[in-house]
């Protein structure tokens, strides 16, 4: 009964009540194991015909399955998200000694990155040697119509699809360069596809300067970006050059590892 009271805390206390009794299955189950639907009810104080609608939901989407017994288990789709996880692991741990090495040959903080919604989520970073450098976490998450890795990877997405996205999201203007016209961003992503790479000419935050590539699998399919940051101050054609040369040296190196490790 302490899960139930948990529960009941948790919806008083503003959390969606059908997402928090999710959330309560998921965690009585994997804690109890398989559960006929009588236990889970009662364990969980729900009345009997939401929880029906609420298991027949969980189980159509994977989080649960019913055995011979009429016992709910966890369901494929919880091993589906852990491995997801995984392979996120997994593509931080193959990416680190490239992202390192384009650290040695720019001097430059070095960042790996993925695409959810019109967000780029940062998942690994390489600091710069130097004293002032790009400081930044796993797990930030930035609009990704400000920076090159986020603009790498809308471009990479169907144009129809790209334009999906963007409808109807806010475009912030963070410093006087950044592109808050959903067309003219349309338009710089097409310049992006074009030319291979991503730009962030402080579109960002002034005085920060980004160049991404996307990275990807044997098959073609785009599975993150990598960027080289760097202070406007370090910032020069030929820096450009040598950063964008050692971001499509790390992105072919990857694909490569990426087909050892999947094959």
């Amino acid at each position: 009964m302490a899960r139930a009271a948990t529960a009941s805390r948790s919806a008083n206390g503003g959390v969606v009540k059908s997402a928090d009794r999710v959330m309560a299955v998921l965690d009585l189950v994997a804690e109890r194991g398989a559960l006929p639907f009588s236990e889970i009810s009662e364990s969980l104080a729900l009345p009997k015909s939401s929880a029906h609608s609420l298991l027949r939901t969980m189980e159509a989407r994977g989080y649960l399955s019913i055995d011979d017994e009429r016992h709910y288990r966890l369901g494929s789709r919880i091993w589906e998200l852990a491995q997801a996880f995984h392979e996120v692991d997994d593509l931080r741990t193959l990416m680190k000694p490239l992202m390192d090495g384009v650290v040695e040959r720019t001097g430059e903080t070095v960042q790996l990155a993925t695409l959810e919604g019109v967000s780029a989520v940062y998942l690994a970073l390489s600091e710069s040697p130097h004293p002032m450098k790009l400081t930044s976490r796993a797990g930030a998450r930035l609009p990704a119509y400000t920076s090159a890795i986020g603009k790498s990877l809308l471009a990479e997405l169907d144009p129809a699809e790209a334009a999906r996205r963007l409808d109807g999201a806010q475009l912030d203007k963070l410093t006087d360069h950044t592109i808050v016209s959903v067309p003219a961003l349309l338009t710089e992503l097409e310049r992006t596809r074009e030319r291979g790479y991503g730009v962030d000419d402080e579109e960002f935050a002034v005085g920060l300067r980004c160049l991404a590539v996307p990275i990807r699998d044997l098959d073609g399919k785009v599975v993150a970006a990598i960027s080289v940051s760097m202070p406007t101050p370090r910032y020069s054609r030929a820096a450009a050059a040598n950063a964008r040369a050692a971001l499509a040296e790390a992105a072919e190196k990857a694909t490569a590892v990426l087909g050892r490790w999947q094959g």
